[in-house]
């Protein structure tokens, strides 16, 4: 069905944005790879995982804010 043809009469317009959250329904696109790390760095990162996140969760968020903190400069 064309846009002209569908039917918004009955659905309010949305004017009102404070409440919105940027890319809730955002999930970067993850790639799966072989990686060797040094076994002291994946204990380090197993034993310090906190609310339920897995080791892999950790070890990419430390990457992205090393990768964040370089391309400022």
């Amino acid at each position: 069905m064309p846009d002209d043809e569908i039917n918004t009469k009955d659905i309010p317009e949305q004017t009102d944005w404070t409440g919105a959250r940027r890319g809730v329904f955002y999930r970067p696109v993850k790639k799966q790879l072989t990686l060797r790390l040094d076994a002291d760095l994946i204990d380090w990162f197993k034993t310090r995982t906190a609310n339920g996140e897995g080791y892999q969760t950790s070890i990419n968020k430390a990457l992205r804010e090393y990768v964040s903190q370089r391309s400022h400069r």
